[in-house]
């Protein structure tokens, strides 16, 4: 349980000689512009040797030809690329064609998710759950693609109960992912006690922590309303006290994420995938301190 009342130190305790791998999660641009600016954030964070990176789908697969472009654009600079896959609304020959899209361009990742649907659309779809999603790639493509999912270690806000939460994501290891990204945090020991759980499930694929850089408190809120992800009470008082004090809302969230990493290095987390917000200052600073 998060103490409420307590401040967790803010020393990182990471040694500069230790490492850890890293990934980096964009977002598809919405203009030229935009493109622009994401190619020179991808530049500075291609210094940091990622394993890969991963680009966003839109509910409904309404970002589908700017995800496509986006991971093609990663390709061709060199480096591994993920397509995030979404498959609520979606019928096994869109999703057939997609993967068969993906596969000519190159790809060798999948974000496997169930997603969400554009507002006023019904249900529809011939997948329910994302491990519906997983099993039917597993069926078309065999070992073709390297399948990452989801995983809530604060529980999906739609679960009936954590042991559902659970159950859900043991379906879509089952169905052959293989390794898991986890929905952003801020309190280590419930990322490290949704790892015991699911290894004492035997459910032994990597879970990978999802980081996001504290830059706007706004946005976090914002973000954090609609996708259940916990801000401790401490964290979230102390972003109120700053008022619209940018320069200290940024180094005290420097200092909050720099200490979770810290934490989930030395407790063993095979590495750290940062939701970069197309950005870079923030991800570039926290892994330097790192080490």
């Amino acid at each position: 349980m998060t103490d409420i009342t307590a401040t967790p130190p803010m020393t990182p305790t990471a040694s500069p000689a230790s490492s850890c791998p890293v990934s980096f999660e964009f977002f598809p641009p919405k203009t030229p512009e935009g493109a622009e600016k994401l190619r020179l954030v991808r530049q500075q964070l291609y210094g940091l040797k990622p394993e890969f990176c991963s680009v966003t789908f839109g509910a409904g697969g309404s970002t589908q030809e700017g995800t496509f472009n986006t991971v093609r654009d990663i390709l061709a600079e060199g480096v591994s690329a993920a397509s995030h896959f979404s498959c609520i609304g979606a019928t096994r020959d869109t999703v057939r064609a997609q993967l068969a899209t993906l596969k000519a361009m190159g790809v060798k990742r999948l974000v496997a998710l169930r997603g969400d649907l554009p507002s006023g659309f019904g249900v529809g779809g011939e997948f329910q759950y994302a491990s519906d999603l997983v099993a039917f790639i597993r069926t078309e493509t065999g070992d073709d693609f390297y399948i990452e999912v989801a995983a809530y270690p604060e529980m999906h806000p739609q679960a009936k109960s954590p042991a559902a939460d659970l159950q859900a994501f043991a379906a879509k290891v089952n169905a052959g992912a293989n390794s898991a990204i986890t929905q952003y945090f801020y309190n280590a020991d419930a990322y490290f006690r949704f790892v015991e759980e699911a290894s004492a499930l035997g459910l032994n694929v990597p879970v990978v922590p999802g980081v996001m850089p504290i830059t706007s408190s706004t946005q976090l809120m914002r973000f954090s309303d609609a996708s259940g992800a916990e801000i401790p009470r401490w964290i979230r008082l102390r972003l109120q006290s700053f008022g619209d004090d940018v320069a200290s809302i940024k180094a005290f969230g420097l200092d909050v994420v720099t200490n979770l990493c810290a934490q989930l290095k030395a407790g063993g987390a095979p590495s750290l995938h940062f939701y970069s917000m197309n950005q870079s200052a923030a991800t570039l600073e926290i892994c330097r301190r790192l080490g």
